[in-house]
């Protein structure tokens, strides 16, 4: 047996793992064990550039000083009082969310599972009780090759076998469509029709962006038939496309939008449910809640977190080092390159079919320094943290080029 007094290799904690834990990932085996800014150090010492995140959960950077001040001060305050009772810090978050979103109340939870699923029992509630949808019948448009997470509900509307084999029975009420189409979207509403759940840019399906417009001719469509506009922002929010939201781009005011990942900087689990008052004031005491949701541990943390991002301009940032990075991947002269898609520092590098797949092509580069990851097979997902220079990615730049020519 191994003990807290052994000395681990990076293999001891691969075995660790893989005798106790569950068979649910398959990550590189990179042990990390510290990490700063957008770098990462293994349990050899060796460093590696981050160029995932925690898929966009890390758009601060590792360890981001101000945020780990905000986390150590209010952990010695008080980190849980459950909603039995008000805290200090709720209402500043709520304020600054609804500053920067444009939207009116916010509902926290910790997951960005949890906030997606909260915005699924507040559409079927707007739908009965405001847009008078008959009982039982509300119906959700959703996308193909979407992702919202992993409970049974979310998995309901997924369109990868993988996700749902194995666990049946799914949940009613969600209709599929093809993502980017509007023409699609407009053709699926019916009477039942409550809310079009949708990705302003497909993360997890491999960094696929609509054709330009096609918010806004949702936004249109969805108002044209009293319908919702809810937007999952959990990966594309807080900076990462190069506005603080993705729906920015094309100016577009969704009626609620999910938020997550970088809400917290990497310190801790976060997310929310934001809407209109509509839509929020569907909720009754008791109808929806979380014990840990709304914490003032984790309210402490996200108004640091979001003072962050808008302090040091990093959607701006993220704007300029994405075009940067884009431009230069799309001029990398590669046998192995079929597309480079992007906006902001979410980008998606997809390979060839008979390039053998992604990650044969991350591995070789963690071997160089770099970490990345395959989203579906054959595209690897480059979404460093948003505090990255161009210098950073200059080496970045080398070591993509020397594994992919």
């Amino acid at each position: 047996m191994l003990t807290a007094s052994t000395s681990l290799t990076a293999q001891d904690y691969i075995d660790l793992e893989t005798t106790y834990g569950a068979n649910n990932y398959h990550p590189l085996d990179v042990v990390i064990t510290k990490g700063q800014g957008v770098w990462v150090w293994d349990t050899e010492g060796k460093k590696y550039l981050d160029c995932l995140s925690a898929y966009s959960a890390l758009n601060q950077g590792h360890c981001h000083p101000k945020i780990l001040q905000a986390m150590t001060e209010q952990a010695s305050i008080v980190t849980l009082t459950s909603r039995a009772f008000r805290n200090n810090q709720l209402g500043s978050f709520y304020e600054k969310l609804c500053q920067i979103s444009g939207l009116s109340k916010v509902l926290p939870m910790n997951s960005g599972a949890e906030a997606v699923e909260t915005a699924i029992k507040a559409i079927r509630k707007w739908a009965y009780t405001v847009k008078g949808v008959p009982a039982n019948q509300a119906e959700i448009i959703v996308c193909s090759n979407n992702f919202s997470g992993r409970t049974i509900s979310l998995i309901s509307f997924s369109t990868e076998a993988q996700y749902q084999d194995g666990f049946y029975p799914l949940t009613p009420g969600f209709q599929v469509i093809s993502f980017g189409d509007a023409s699609a979207l407009e053709a699926a509403i019916t009477p039942n029709t409550a809310a079009f759940l949708v990705e302003p840019i497909q993360g997890e399906g491999g960094i696929i962006i609509p054709p330009d417009g096609f918010l806004k001719q949702a936004e249109t469509i969805c108002r044209q038939n009293n319908v919702l506009l809810v937007l999952d922002e959990i990966q594309t929010g807080l900076g990462r496309t190069g506005k603080m939201f993705a729906f920015e781009h094309e100016g577009v005011r969704p009626d609620g939008i999910t938020i997550g990942k970088a809400l917290s900087g990497g310190f801790y689990p976060i997310s929310a449910f934001l809407s209109t008052e509509e839509v929020m004031g569907v909720f009754h005491p008791g109808d929806h809640g979380s014990t840990f949701g709304g914490n003032p541990l984790a309210a402490a943390i996200a108004n640091a977190a979001i003072d962050v991002i808008m302090e040091e301009r990093l959607p701006e940032r993220a704007a300029e080092m994405g075009a940067y990075f884009i431009t230069k991947l799309q001029s990398m002269k590669s046998p192995h390159i079929q597309e480079v898609r992007g906006k902001g520092l979410l980008i998606g590098v997809e390979l060839k079919p008979e390039a053998g797949g992604a990650r044969s092509f991350c591995k070789d580069l963690a071997q160089k320094g770099l970490l990345a990851k395959e989203t579906r097979e054959n595209t690897i997902r480059f979404a460093p943290p948003l505090v990255i220079t161009q210098e950073e990615i200059n080496w970045a730049l080398e070591q993509i080029e020397r594994v992919l020519t």
